[in-house]
């Protein structure tokens, strides 16, 4: 693949990140790819690659549906209806059983709590469903003492907070979502697709391997019933299969607030150039102390799920230490199909990327790549 079967126009000093992702898209193959970014409220890249990845066209990307869902809640605690620090017990009294009574939605938004999963399992019907998983998690014992170290729970920690949201207010994340955050910016990311746009969505893909580089691999991923087998899923009669997950139309259709969110890479971008730094001529949907809040680490060090690479803030990933060149408190959150989405509140950038292709070893190395282009043309402007 050239540069001209890279489609989209970038802002003048940004052609270097024109440059960076047509050699990434032909290093993967032409597989449809979208990359889009802001600078301070005013979009500067707007680029994808084929038709089969227009600039309009929708996929899956799975836990940057985290960063969405999130904002809902920062939201909340800025306007008093959510409080970090009460348990959730307090409005949702059955999570109380077998030891989570002390348990904080600060805890659950820091991956702190030990609720990982469930005993057995769900199935992927269950999974697409945030209600269903919420009364099969009220039961379940945490995995390690709550608070005592973190860990990655892919698929259920926003049904928890999706619960609380409902008891306090009465009305689901998916929601308000729509109603303060995805229509009014006109936002290409959906928390539940509506039929009317299922004809612009476009299917995940497996990722592409020998059978050496998988027999490798899966040589070495830890068992279904151990504690990262149970923060992906894996731990079901049937381990999910995640590339079939939002290739589901009930997934897609619910938009279960952990992984089940359906956008592109201008939606993800305007998500967070709208969050920290205004879009449309609006002020920022998050106010410096909300902000400050948000963004700040919480949980650093050994991911007892995902390894040392975890790091979060507060609902987001900590991005200021998955990139050094970001500043300290940049936030956001990727996927496993490979979405990328953040906001730098130093250099005013706000970064969305997705991609079709599942890597067979969820290994993106093209984000450090693109993350850098970016802000290297948005510091050097």
């Amino acid at each position: 693949m050239n540069e001209n079967d890279v489609r989209g126009t970038v802002a003048d000093g940004f052609e270097a990140v024109r440059e960076e992702f047509a050699a990434v898209v032909a290093e993967e193959g032409g597989t449809g790819a979208q990359l889009a970014a802001y600078v301070h409220g005013r979009r500067v890249v707007d680029l994808w690659t084929g038709d089969e990845a227009a600039g309009d066209a929708l996929t899956g990307v799975y836990s940057s549906t985290k960063g969405a869902a999130t904002l809902v809640a920062a939201l909340l605690v800025q306007d008093g209806a959510l409080a970090l620090d009460e348990p959730v017990a307090r409005h949702w009294p059955e999570f109380a059983a077998a030891g989570k009574s002390g348990i904080t939605l600060r805890d659950v938004l820091t991956h702190r709590s030990g609720v990982i999963g469930v005993d057995g399992g769900f199935t992927a019907n269950e999974l697409a469903d945030d209600r269903t998983v919420a009364g099969r998690l009220a039961g379940q014992r945490p995995y390690w003492r709550p608070g005592s170290a973190y860990g990655y729970g892919g698929f259920v920690v926003f049904a928890i907070v999706n619960e609380v949201i409902r008891r306090v207010t009465g009305t689901a994340l998916q929601e308000i979502f729509e109603e303060r955050i995805r229509a009014p910016y006109d936002l290409d990311l959906y928390l539940g697709l509506p039929e009317a746009l299922e004809d612009r969505y476009r299917e995940i893909l497996p990722g592409l391997a020998t059978p050496e580089e998988l027999a490798a691999f899966w040589a070495t991923v830890p068992g279904p019933h151990s504690i990262t087998g149970i923060g992906y899923g894996l731990n079901s009669a049937l381990p999910l299969d995640q590339v079939a997950f939002l290739n589901t139309r009930r997934v897609r259709a619910l938009g279960q607030a952990s992984a089940g969110g359906v956008g592109n890479a201008r939606g993800l971008a305007a998500l967070y150039a709208a969050a920290a730094f205004g879009l449309d001529g609006r002020a920022p949907l998050l106010e410096p102390d909300t902000l400050g809040e948000f963004a700040m680490l919480h949980s650093t060090g050994a991911d007892l799920v995902t390894g040392p690479q975890g790091q979060y803030a507060l609902g987001f990933q900590a991005k200021g230490l998955r990139y050094p060149f970001l500043g300290a408190n940049a936030f956001g959150h990727n996927g496993s199909a490979g979405s990328e989405s953040f906001a730098d509140p130093v250099s005013g950038v706000a970064f969305g990327y997705t991609r079709r292709r599942f890597s067979f070893n969820w290994s993106y190395p093209e984000h450090d790549r693109l993350a850098a282009a970016v802000h290297r043309a948005a510091t050097d402007a």
